[in-house]
């Protein structure tokens, strides 16, 4: 990006800001129809906290399940009424509902939407040195796309016939036949409505993101002085682009099989001895279909989660982020090897052994990157001058959870070891460690290290330690446990394993899963009455709370349409300038500029 065109841009955006001022907002269209980026991500990241409470409260109903099968709890009754829970008793169609429901809210609502959405929103225009986002109305109707989407999401539990109970992934021909299960009727087509819209609110998302990164930098933020968290949701964007399409093509082609009589997805098929009238589809394309979007999106739910980790392990080691080039040479080669591995979730599916080969090469050179993030975290960490507060904490718990889960990752992706624990409990353990508790303790990092840039006031810190140390110990008691009955041949999505004599000294441990799950659930408590009392009674900012050089944090407390009262700050140095000799303070921020003779960073 050449110098004129930035100045060009920065002059341009001056003016316009200037324009903005002469108009009221009204409370709609501030707080509502805001365009505002700094409104629209305290809007996603508020619906994605109602949605986690909902996704989150799903897992304790069907862990009480799984731990005392056919016992009679009043509150299955209270929550999932009578038909699905007779006299407290959850039924199996009851559980299937929840695990699909559960992992469709977690997945998506929460950590794509929710993370993404509040980070990339807030952070790109206000680190790139931007006065909004590319196109503010554009932004707009991505977020409320976003809420529609959650809206159909949740109605399809109050269906008549019960929500989508295909699992998360919604293989046909279950998802692809109405009549198959009470929950592939109206519920299922709820679920597929909702996904085609929310799909239409990641792209529209997504491009937004793309286009404000490359075209809307400030004077001297060069690509190279970008701070990584940018560097993640800008290539996160990217994936996006390119893989959530695929996903939209296989929930329109699975709405024309389900209503329109066509056969992509569905063969010969036998219903009660009733031969039905499909022919020539594959179930396994959908699966491909699905998967190709499955995969990447494993890394749209975890590089944001990488790059908030990045500034904030940086910022309270108060040293130089180590290797920044290797770093976002590590998220590229993530991002491409991430679109070529989704085999790996196929292995068992009839596949071609030397098919099966190739994916299992590509999927372990993935480690490669992976092992560069991990050992760049723990070598700033090294021999810093730690501040330990709760982002900085969960940061590290970011980097404990993705080593454990990614090391199983490496048994999974290999074709002949996965065929003895695919679908077992080995393989939630993993993706629950790798990807929902590393992207969970990312989006933690992330509320807790900007909560004052979004809201003026500082979180409680005693309660943000009370709810790292609980969380901390229960993700653990709960996924730790469950490698070793995923080993021992547990399979997962079964409602209860008291038919298999096989499982019983297993129920034990589903006991001991259940009880982490049900503290650790509870504990998250402790994090909502934090956060929403200190909107209103948290100790107010003051402008720099954590001492950080990146740009956000020169704008003013209060929020102004246009982020910064005058002119835009001119960026001098890359974001990292932490403990530098010849400087008074432990931290330089990125529009201070160069001494004469001062040594230019980059790692």
């Amino acid at each position: 990006m050449s110098n004129a065109h930035d100045i060009h841009a920065h002059d341009d955006h001056s003016s316009h800001d200037h324009h903005e001022h002469h108009h009221k907002d009204t409370f709609i269209t501030k707080y509502i129809f805001s365009i505002d980026h700094k409104m629209i991500a305290k809007q996603y990241l508020l619906t994605g906290i109602f949605m986690g409470i909902i996704g989150v409260g799903m897992s304790l109903l069907f862990r009480l399940q799984l731990a005392w099968p056919e016992q009679s709890f009043k509150v299955f009754s209270f929550f999932l009424g009578e038909k699905m829970a007779p006299n407290g008793v959850m039924t199996n169609e009851a559980y299937l509902s929840l695990i699909t429901i559960h992992g469709t809210i977690m997945v998506f609502f929460v950590l794509t939407a929710a993370l993404s959405g509040t980070f990339s929103n807030l952070l790109i225009p206000l680190q790139l040195g931007a006065r909004d986002m590319a196109s503010g109305f554009l932004n707009m109707v991505s977020y409320w796309l976003f809420f529609l989407s959650s809206v159909i999401m949740v109605s399809s539990l109050f269906v008549e016939s019960g929500p989508a109970s295909a699992g998360w992934t919604i293989y046909p021909p279950l998802s692809a036949l109405p009549q198959a299960i009470s929950g592939s009727g109206l519920g299922m087509t709820l679920w597929l409505v909702s996904m085609a819209v929310f799909i239409a609110a990641s792209l529209m998302g997504s491009l937004n993101y793309i286009v404000t990164v490359v075209n809307l930098r400030t004077k001297g933020m060069s690509m190279t002085r970008m701070p990584l968290t940018i560097w993640a949701f800008f290539i996160t964007a990217v994936i996006g682009v390119i893989s959530f399409p695929v996903l939209l093509s296989a929930a329109l082609l699975l709405i024309m099989d389900r209503s329109f009589g066509t056969s992509f997805f569905l063969s010969d098929i036998y219903l009660a001895g009733e031969v039905l009238n499909y022919q020539g589809g594959s179930p396994v394309l959908f699966e491909h279909l699905f998967w190709f979007l499955g995969h990447p999106e494993v890394y749209i739910i975890l590089l944001p989660a990488l790059g908030i980790t990045s500034e904030v392990i940086a910022t309270n080691s108060r040293k130089p982020i180590f290797g920044y080039r290797a770093m976002i040479m590590s998220i590229l080669a993530i991002a491409f090897l991430s679109t070529i591995v989704w085999g790996h979730h196929m292995f068992i599916s009839g596949m071609n052994p030397f098919l099966g080969s190739v994916f299992t090469f590509t999927t372990l050179l993935i480690a490669i990157p992976s092992a560069v993030k991990a050992f760049n975290y723990i070598t700033t960490l090294w021999k810093g001058n730690l501040q330990l507060n709760p982002a900085m904490l969960f940061s590290i718990g970011l980097v404990s959870t993705f080593i454990t889960g990614g090391l199983t990752g490496i048994i999974l992706g290999d074709s002949t070891l996965d065929i003895n624990v695919h679908d077992t409990y080995f393989v939630v353990a993993h993706f629950h460690l790798v990807m929902g508790i590393s992207a969970l303790y990312g989006m933690f990092a992330g509320i807790y290290h900007w909560y004052p840039k979004m809201f003026g006031r500082m979180l409680n810190k005693t309660l943000g330690y009370v709810h790292f140390w609980v969380t901390a110990i229960c993700a653990y008691g709960v996924f730790f446990p469950m490698h070793f009955i995923g080993m021992a041949g547990l399979p997962r999505r079964y409602y209860e394993n008291t038919n298999f004599p096989l499982f019983d000294d297993l129920q034990d441990v589903n006991v001991v899963i259940t009880t982490f799950a049900l503290v650790g659930g509870a504990f998250q408590l402790v994090f909502i009455y934090n956060f929403f009392s200190s909107i209103f009674y948290g100790k107010k900012t003051v402008q720099n709370p954590w001492r950080s050089n990146t740009l956000e944090w020169t704008a003013p407390i209060k929020h102004i349409h246009g982020n910064w009262e005058g002119d835009i700050p001119e960026v001098h140095r890359w974001p990292y300038d932490y403990s530098k000799p010849g400087h008074d303070e432990d931290f330089v921020p990125q529009n201070v500029p160069m001494k004469p003779g001062e040594e230019v960073l980059h790692h």
